[in-house]
């Protein structure tokens, strides 16, 4: 009962809000945007390796750092969506996100600092991993934006 009771004090409260949410989708600008520092992003690193004098186990590990980056960042965005939306996601899911971004980090981190290349392109890599990182979750927000403004009372779509 006293969770019940607790409940109530909060609804009148307005701590707890019963209305159906409506969601504004996001702006075509910002959508074509965050697209177009996706590409950029993601092409300029693909380019920096195509023409880099790396062995091509070199070039695979940057490719594969940044493909694990991507989907990492996604991921915590997700998660951390979900949460606060009320969509539960467990602590082990959370934390292997997480935990997979710090190491697409520390990975490209380590990978540039110990590489043999000029220190221009490893900020040049640095910065285009970081550009695509941080487009591809606004990418996802936008995507999911967009989702939850066509759905009626913002129910998510799976």
């Amino acid at each position: 009962m006293e969770v019940h009771f607790n409940l109530l004090a909060l609804l009148k409260q307005n701590k707890i809000n019963m209305e159906p949410k409506h969601f504004q989708k996001p702006s075509n600008a910002f959508i074509g945007a965050s697209w177009a520092a996706l590409l950029i992003g993601i092409s300029a690193y693909i380019i920096g390796l195509w023409n880099v004098d790396m062995l091509l186990n070199e070039k695979g590990y940057y490719f594969t750092v940044l493909m694990f980056g991507l989907f990492s960042a996604i991921s915590v965005q997700k998660a951390v969506r979900d949460q606060l939306e009320g969509i539960p996601v467990t602590n082990l899911y959370y934390g292997i996100a997480w935990f997979a971004t710090i190491l697409s980090i520390i990975l490209i981190t380590v990978g540039l600092w110990n590489a043999d290349i000029d220190r221009s392109e490893k900020g040049f890599y640095a910065m285009s991993f970081v550009l695509s990182i941080f487009s591809a979750i606004a990418v996802q927000k936008n995507t999911r934006d967009a989702k939850m403004a066509d759905t009626k009372y913002g129910d998510p779509i799976n």
